[in-house]
């Protein structure tokens, strides 16, 4: 006796309505079906966004610039023997709490940006910008705050000679080190706007 699995109905007459059911209302491809190629985020893109991002967290340190700039404005330079020293015995609380908010501002920022929004919502503000995606390759979605943290200690295999961040331009998927790992990738969907 044979426990095969009868063989599907035929397909229905072209011009004919599916009399079998509806398509899959996610629009994600029914079980055994093949759904379109995901659209890969190509590097020049990734790259965009990082540098994006990378400016808005310079941007965070105007403040510490300008603490360093109020204490060496305010040092005396000595020269004793040949020897130069810079002193700054009055410093004040003022340049020293700009340097503090300065880092407080950066660490805020990073977090809110790369692990908060970017795992909720698959998107950095550098990848809103350039329409590009991160989500999780099972499941299509964005992959959290936990992921995006752990994605990005990932990186640092990327860094090694930087052939992790160079792999997307050969890649089938154009994924970094860490995305393979992860197994995420990024996507070109531009942000809805609204």
């Amino acid at each position: 006796m044979s426990y095969d699995a009868p063989p599907p109905p035929p397909p229905p007459p072209p011009g004919q309505a599916n009399p079998y059911g509806q398509a899959n209302p996610y629009g994600q491809p029914g079980y055994g079906q093949q759904g379109p190629a995901a659209d890969y985020a190509h590097w020049g893109k990734r790259v965009g966004a990082l540098l994006i991002d990378g400016l808005l967290m310079f941007l965070t340190y105007i403040p510490a610039v300008i603490g360093v700039v109020i204490i060496v404005a305010g040092a005396e330079t000595t020269t004793v023997n040949g020897t130069t020293s810079i002193e700054n015995d009055d410093i004040g609380a003022a340049p020293i709490l700009l340097i503090l908010l300065s880092g407080l501002v950066y660490l805020g920022f990073y977090i809110w940006n790369i692990f908060i929004k970017q795992g909720r919502t698959g998107y950095t503000i550098g990848k809103g910008i350039l329409g590009i995606k991160l989500i999780s390759e099972q499941t299509g979605q964005p992959i959290g705050a936990g992921k995006a943290f752990l994605r990005q200690l990932c990186h640092i295999l990327d860094g090694f000679f930087y052939l992790g961040y160079l792999w997307p331009l050969w890649d089938a998927k154009k994924q970094t080190f860490a995305d393979k790992i992860m197994t995420t990738i990024v996507i070109n969907q531009p942000k809805a706007r609204g």
